[in-house]
């Protein structure tokens, strides 16, 4: 009778462990679907501020037009990869995104009018803003991440991931050129 409700207790704190294991494999996966769709979120309100910020700099004549082309691709890219998901593509895109935005910024230092323009100024602050949150999201994301990736290693509750197919999740990673330092130099030419 002993060892019967010896075994007995040791079956139930077994499957309190597994149903406790389980439920935490899954709240970090809600928790990486969380940050994804923060960014997503962050990512959406840029895409439809930038068409604006565009629109603002053609109406400046002169104003550089291959610029505002490599934005308005670059925007493309960004939403395309946002809309598949596509953790690895975003990461290019934003990053010629990024690069684009820059080289917008930087040429429009050249028309005083431009900066001058109560619109321009307004929607060159919110992007900047967007940027920024969107870097801080991509933090928030990378870790979510991170810990869900090593806990779905890590055993016992790996075996449990296994059975019950949790997969690793992509990081959000940015190309070489994003990482470099800005050649001002080279922005201002």
């Amino acid at each position: 009778m002993n060892t019967t409700l010896i075994l007995l207790g040791v079956c139930i704190v077994v499957l309190i462990y597994g149903i406790s294991l389980y439920n935490s494999l899954v709240q970090l996966k809600h928790a990486v679907a969380k940050a994804w769709a923060n960014i997503d979120v962050l990512l959406k309100q840029r895409h439809d501020e930038l068409p604006k910020l565009v629109e603002v700099c053609k109406q400046y004549k002169e104003f550089e037009q291959a610029t505002l082309e490599r934005v308005i691709a670059a925007r493309s890219r960004v939403q395309v990869a946002r809309e598949g998901q596509d953790i690895a593509a975003l990461g290019q895109a934003e990053s010629a995104l990024r690069a684009s935005l820059g080289g917008l910024f930087a040429v429009a230092e050249a028309y005083p009018e431009l900066k001058a323009n109560e619109n321009y100024m307004q929607l060159q602050t919110r992007i900047t803003g967007l940027e920024n949150g969107i870097a801080d999201r991509r933090e928030l994301y990378n870790e979510s991440v991170n810990i869900y990736n090593v806990r779905i290693e890590q055993f016992p509750a790996a075996l449990i991931a296994n059975m019950l197919s949790f997969t690793a999740k992509p990081l959000l990673e940015f190309s070489t050129q994003e990482k470099a330092d800005v050649d001002m130099k080279a922005l201002f030419s």
